[in-house]
């Protein structure tokens, strides 16, 4: 692409945010009518933890061999098959249960696929944005997708309990199908460009090694993704531990922890719509970070440590906004620094550690 300035708002940007919206939302209010399906159906809580983690160790396995695979191929064509698989396998579970045939086999059996599609999908993605717009924009772009994780969240959560009241389980799985078949269909219109290698003909196993060696001999990528699987570590288990201390707590108690939960996705969105407003130049980006990094430790210490319900939910306000900013910062700092040909499994490597990690987290919290 040369010195030619890329327009942020373009045509390729714009599609793949709109295709990983839809998506998105589609599959927060899934997972909710999933639940409350399996829950109908079988009555048992464990059977649905067991379908989660079906749907989410996959991911984990996967994906540093995803991202290999992800970097030797054509990355627009594993963003567009992704979907589209995942598209037929959704919309068939919400088919099967229109008509009345769903059974817990065929569930189990579309979370593992929807698995294993996410291991390839996510580094494609990741590996195409810093292509799509110009480095001093890569950090509005990755806040502008941190905003739609989050807001479908918030918005599927809200209201995902109510359209399985309306429309029902089967109707929402159906649903969700199409959305990720609209996401194939408007992807087929994005222009990715060809990665260029540096070591042609290499075979698979040697690309993967290669991966491992650059995280771990690559001095500032090494630093930056032990901190960035820490930060994940002790988030996750921090996270998990409010609900015991609100439960506890006779002055604070269920009401107000939901109040809380809802100060820190707020806090969290409104740091991404700053991030994407909001040029940071090159040599501000680590300022940036560190106190993001510091404001972040400082909030979560206090927090549990104040017994003001209004400071604590102004602490959590202000740890998610930090929170936000250190996340993007992450991620953009990352994908300014791999090369084009190992964005995809550095970034495999990446989500392997810190998902595999988020399970261990939570039980020693």
């Amino acid at each position: 692409m040369g010195n030619k300035k890329i327009k942020f708002f373009n045509k390729n940007l714009i599609l793949l945010w709109q295709g990983h919206m839809v998506s998105s939302l589609g599959d927060v209010a899934y997972e909710i009518a999933l639940g409350f399906w399996v829950l109908a159906v079988t009555g048992s809580t464990a059977l649905m933890g067991t379908l989660m983690a079906a749907s989410t160790l996959p991911r984990v396995l996967l994906s540093p061999f995803a991202g290999v695979w992800v970097d030797r191929g054509n990355r627009k064509a594993f963003i567009i098959i992704m979907d589209l698989i995942r598209g037929v396998f959704i919309t068939a579970v919400g088919l099967a249960a229109i008509v009345g045939i769903l059974e817990i086999w065929m569930v189990f059996s579309a979370g593992i696929i929807l698995g294993i599609c996410a291991a390839f999908f996510h580094p494609a993605a990741g590996s195409v944005l810093p292509d799509m717009v110009d480095k001093d924009d890569l950090i509005r772009a990755n806040s502008a997708f941190a905003i739609i994780r989050s807001g479908s969240e918030l918005l599927g959560n809200g209201a995902g309990g109510f359209m399985y009241a309306v429309l029902g389980a089967p109707l929402i799985f159906l649903i969700n199908g199409l959305s990720y078949l609209v996401s194939a269909f408007t992807e087929l219109f994005i222009s990715v460009p060809k990665i260029i290698h540096r070591n042609e003909n290499t075979h698979f196993w040697h690309d993967m090694k290669e991966g491992v060696t650059y995280v771990r001999t690559a001095t500032g990528v090494r630093h930056l993704f032990i901190g960035a699987c820490a930060i994940n570590f002790f988030a996750s288990m921090s996270f998990i531990l409010i609900l015991p201390l609100f439960q506890s707590s006779p002055e604070l108690g269920p009401g107000k922890y939901g109040i809380v939960m809802a100060f820190l996705t707020g806090g969290m969105v409104l740091g991404m719509v700053v991030s994407s407003f909001i040029k940071v130049t090159h040599k501000n980006r680590f300022t940036v970070f560190a106190s993001g990094v510091l404001s972040m430790a400082i909030f979560w210490i206090l927090f549990p440590l104040t017994e003001s319900f209004t400071l604590m939910s102004l602490l959590i306000f202000t740890g998610g906004f930090s929170n936000a900013i250190v996340n993007i910062n992450i991620d953009t700092i990352l994908q300014l620094t791999i090369p084009q040909d190992m964005r995809g499994k550095v970034g495999g490597l990446l989500g392997a550690m810190s998902g595999g990690l988020t399970p261990f987290a939570m039980a020693l919290g």
